[in-house]
């Protein structure tokens, strides 16, 4: 195994300044993209999704349990797979209590959707003793309409925003004739009773998720910090000025569950 050169304090110092000033400049650009994806336009939702899950049939609405925004988690399970996708849930295996508590504080609710049964779902869930809500789209048109289910029988084949014919182009044709089951995570805002897409990545581009802050990163609100841009999106979770509280103010509300 390669290690790294071993030098003495000073020039290991002198080595992280160099590496320091990368990593501000990365973090400048990366904030930069963040308000740019805030700044996308959005798609209203006009069509009529049906779910199943821990409370029976549920819309896309009720996903929301409340909350402005939605956050969902694509996991990858065939109806025909006696469970989810490992990468998935190795993935899923992240999201903790914890979580889940500073995305609600902040307007937030974190929910999986996949299109194998809600009776094949849910033992697999509390078996994983997993904290978050996991629903069923099975009959449904939503996984093609977000394209993390790709049967060309039903839809034109787009994953990661690039059809088959590009794929063929860039030397990448690996789709099958078969249905294919791909994950990737979507963002909606709710206005009202009003449900709008405000983002979705898929592949490498869920990459960027880790920790709460990075999933906010990806939603329309952001973080709701004074900091971030454009301003004036802190209404419904963390106000200007405003303390985030300790693990231990929260209010329990997953006690029991």
């Amino acid at each position: 195994m390669s290690l790294p050169d071993i030098v003495s304090r000073e020039e290991w110092v002198r080595a992280r300044k160099e590496l320091l000033a990368k990593e501000k400049e990365f973090t400048r650009a990366r904030d930069a993209l963040n308000a740019e994806r805030r700044r996308l336009p959005m798609v209203r939702i006009d069509k009529e999704y049906v779910f199943e899950g821990p409370r029976g049939k549920a819309t896309l609405l009720d996903l929301f349990e409340g909350r402005r925004q939605l956050y969902v988690y694509h996991a990858m399970w065939d109806p025909e797979w006696e469970r989810a996708c490992r990468s998935c849930s190795s993935t899923l295996a992240e999201v903790s209590v914890g979580l889940l508590r500073h995305l609600h504080e902040r307007a937030t609710t974190y929910a999986v959707v996949s299109r194998a049964p809600f009776g094949r779902i849910e033992p697999f869930r509390e078996e994983m003793g997993w904290p978050f809500p996991w629903y069923s789209s099975f009959g449904g048109d939503f996984n093609v309409d977000f394209h993390v289910t790709l049967d060309e029988s039903v839809a034109p084949i787009e994953y990661n925003y690039r059809t088959r014919e590009e794929f063929a182009a860039a030397g990448q044709d690996w789709f099958t004739d078969q249905p294919m089951e791909l994950h990737g995570a979507s963002c909606f805002l709710r206005d009202g009773d009003t449900v709008y897409h405000t983002y979705s990545a898929y592949a490498r581009g869920t990459e960027a998720v880790g920790g709460s802050y990075y999933h906010l990163d990806l939603t329309a609100l952001g973080r709701q910090e004074p900091w971030e841009e454009p301003e004036g999106r802190a209404s419904g979770g963390m106000q200007a000025g405003q303390r985030l509280p300790y693990p231990d103010e929260y209010d329990d509300e997953f006690a029991g569950r």
